[in-house]
């Protein structure tokens, strides 16, 4: 899923999205909360029709977003109370409240408020933040009478393999539409993410789309998937291409370097995104240089069409059997990736 957090994947228009393939965004409820605010999205007939997207929602609660806002909030049994990162104003967001919200913007997956933890975090600590997140998940779940939304529980318990497995259990026993692996990708390295993963991911049902929050670099997509993961959320694509960085088979290029002043090759030979039809690296390389508004839009074109094919691989692959096997030939072309370019 591409992350649309203010109602807008950055630099991309919808039927971009579309044309690519995309089925679901995601966006943020805490953001669109503060701003454009509840009566707007509600005056305009909820999400879909006030950003004009005719295909999924995903919601996330805003956990995270409060996470990052440490000092601005504070944490407490009945949810978080906060300061507006925009102008200052006083506010509290409970699971109640949060799942209230979903409701009204018209998410087709809701989020339940959950506590995000800072990595590495001490176990106690932890396992009092899982807690408080399976309380939470109780409360919203009370309030989900079904309908056109599905409710997804997030397991959290740090990179403690033993308490990720209790609350995945726990989650399960409620009964949520799908789950999401939450608490990843803030700061911890790579095997702390794989405990993570790997500590819950086989106790949450296989016929229920299985969610790992905030991740997804190319290598994450793939090996992940591997572990059993359904659904992936991450700005990589769109943060990456406003730098400059382009994804391609094997690895990555940044076509800020001087190499690229007088390649007029396409990004990706055989990438059949707009931009590589009908641009070359020298080109691109100049809008950037030159800062024109158009490099990033251009990037961010290249980078999710990029992904949606990988994704879209992996799914064959699986279909016919083969994936593992692909796996393993996958990563064999990004070590001998040749950063020079093909």
């Amino acid at each position: 899923m591409p992350v649309g957090t203010q109602a807008t994947v950055k630099t991309t228009r919808n039927s971009d999205l579309t044309q690519m393939g995309y089925e679901m965004i995601l966006c943020n409820t805490y953001h669109l909360y503060l701003r454009p605010g509840r009566d707007v999205i509600e005056r305009a007939g909820g999400l879909h029709r006030f950003m004009n997207w005719d295909r999924c929602i995903l919601t996330d609660s805003g956990g995270f977003q409060l996470f990052s806002l440490s000092s601005l909030r504070r944490v407490t049994e009945a949810g978080y109370s906060f300061q507006s990162h925009i102008d200052g104003s006083s506010h509290i967001l409970t699971p109640e409240g949060v799942l209230d919200l979903q409701v009204l913007f018209g998410s087709d997956i809701m989020m339940v408020l959950d506590e995000c933890l800072e990595q590495p975090s001490g176990r106690e600590r932890t396992e009092d933040s899982m807690r408080l997140t399976l309380r939470w998940a109780e409360r919203a779940i009370k309030l989900h009478t079904g309908g056109r939304g599905s409710l997804f529980g997030i397991v959290q318990g740090g990179a403690f393999p033993d308490l990720r497995e209790e609350c995945a259990r726990e989650l399960v026993d409620m009964g949520f539409d799908g789950y999401a692996i939450g608490g990843v990708a803030v700061g911890e390295d790579r095997e702390r993410m794989e405990l993570a993963v790997n500590g819950c991911v086989d106790v949450l049902p296989s016929d229920k789309p299985r969610y790992l929050m905030g991740v997804g670099k190319p290598e994450d997509l793939v090996d992940f998937t591997a572990m059993g993961v359904d659904m992936f959320d991450c700005v990589v694509p769109t943060r990456n291409a406003r730098g400059a960085c382009f994804f391609v088979p094997g690895g990555r290029l940044n076509l800020r370097n001087t190499r690229f002043r007088s390649d007029f090759g396409p990004v990706q030979p055989g990438c059949s995104c707009y931009v590589c039809v009908n641009h070359s690296r020298a080109y691109l390389r100049h809008l950037f240089g030159a800062k024109e508004w158009l490099a990033p839009i251009l990037a961010t074109i290249h980078n999710l069409h990029y992904f949606a094919c990988l994704m879209e691989e992996i799914r064959q692959q699986i279909a016919r059997g083969s994936f593992q096997q692909w796996r393993t030939e996958w990563h064999l072309t990004r070590e001998s990736f040749n950063s020079d370019g093909y």
